[in-house]
């Protein structure tokens, strides 16, 4: 069977004032071509399914509309669990309609789901945190251990007071005992969570920026040698990058974020994963390239001249834009850039440090006239810096106020 792991969707996240709505629209499009061209089986989406707890209408419209799609209306199962951005309760609530088109939405941690059975596949076994279906034409069951993400006061109810010490071991005793009563050979093993994982002794690995911090209390991360041996495929949300982070012959892999949502991920190309899979053999899996949305880049130049030529040069990217240069940008300097380019999401001015061959301390006489005082004050925090005419103009203006 043919199954696509996506994860971190993040619909509704904006990127400082720009909305990414449209680009999402289109990789979500992508996705769903994806899906149809490969011939899925089944669809896991692994978490951060909105950015918010609250998504707009426009978010919860493409998300439910995506979903319907990725099913076939009915016809290729979808699982979809809940991240650390997401509403649990928002997640499961429209569960009775989306089980009419084949969707499974899982909220909590160790939910139970509710046997259910469309035309085209069925659920065989359901327990806290496990499923098993069975899908038309494929001839044998596919097991899922899922385990969406817990808060604070989710772990305290879940896993008890002692979460910081018990979590790994929780994890892995739940995990096991389902795998143990479930998970033989004779059906395709697979878990899907919402995590910050890694394999152990292995260097930390970064959180994107805008992610919350996903280590739980004081509890170190999960890591990936509790994932029970039967285990064929396990299918992570969290991190934005694409990383193995598993072996070769059972991989633990994040599929990355379908957009790039920050400039910590300028640079990196986008996936989701397809895996090839079935009972008693070794997973094989490939990475496919999303081609849609803006790229993000992170850029420096000396001059204005040629930021604005590499900004009319490069027209669909979001950029920060950092500007080396011995004065502060004037406002027509702004005005010119800015209008260069539509995707300037920063743009930082960089005066060059002036060297100063003299140590000098000095008393600050607080008497003097106000202007004087700034210019001082300017100077003395911007490497020996003059504040140009402009600047006291605003600075008289906003006195004046």
């Amino acid at each position: 069977m043919k199954i696509l792991h996506t994860a971190d969707w993040h619909l509704g996240k904006r990127l400082d004032r720009f909305s990414r709505m449209e680009e999402q629209i289109m990789v979500m499009e992508e996705i769903i071509g994806i899906a149809d061209e490969v011939q899925a089986d089944l669809i896991l989406v692994a978490g951060d399914l909105f950015d918010n707890f609250n998504p707009g209408v426009e978010a919860v419209e493409l998300f439910y509309k995506t979903l319907k799609r990725l099913s076939l209306n009915g016809k290729r199962p979808v699982i979809a669990i809940s991240g650390n951005h997401d509403s649990p309760n928002m997640i499961n609530a429209p569960d009775p309609l989306a089980r009419e088109c084949g969707i499974i939405l899982i909220g909590h941690p160790k939910a139970e789901i509710t046997p259910f059975g469309t035309e085209y596949f069925k659920i065989l076994n359901s327990k806290e945190g496990f499923i098993e279906l069975k899908i038309e034409n494929i001839d044998f069951p596919v097991r899922i251990l899922h385990t969406p993400y817990a808060n604070e006061i989710r772990l305290k109810e879940y896993f008890g007071e002692n979460k910081e010490e018990e979590i790994n071991k929780v994890l892995s005793g739940t995990w096991k005992n389902l795998a143990d009563q479930f998970c033989d050979e004779q059906g395709v093993n697979l878990l899907t969570a919402h995590l910050y994982m890694n394999k152990r002794g292995n260097e930390i690995l970064e959180e994107p920026e805008g992610e919350k911090p996903i280590k739980i209390g004081n509890a170190d991360l999960i890591f990936s040698d509790i994932i029970p041996d039967q285990i064929q495929y396990t299918a992570l949300g969290h991190l934005h990058s694409f990383q193995n982070i598993g072996t070769k012959d059972k991989p633990v892999v994040y599929s990355s974020s379908p957009l790039c949502y920050s400039f910590s991920e300028a640079g990196q190309t986008k996936y989701v994963s397809i895996l090839d899979a079935e009972p008693g053999k070794r997973v094989s899996y490939e990475k496919k390239a999303l081609q849609s949305g803006r790229v993000l880049v992170r850029k420096t130049f000396a001059s204005v001249e040629s930021a604005v030529q590499w900004l009319n040069e490069n027209p669909n990217t979001f950029i920060e834009l950092t500007l080396e240069s011995e004065t502060f940008l004037t406002a027509d300097e702004r005005r010119l850039i800015y209008q260069s380019h539509d995707g300037i999401v920063h743009l930082i001015p960089k005066v060059r440090s002036k060297e100063s061959t003299e140590q000098q301390s000095q008393e600050i006489n607080l008497n003097q006239n106000i202007e004087v005082l700034f210019k001082d004050y300017f100077k003395s925090k911007n490497g020996g810096q003059e504040a140009n005419e402009e600047l006291m103009n605003l600075f008289n203006e906003i006195l004046n106020t």
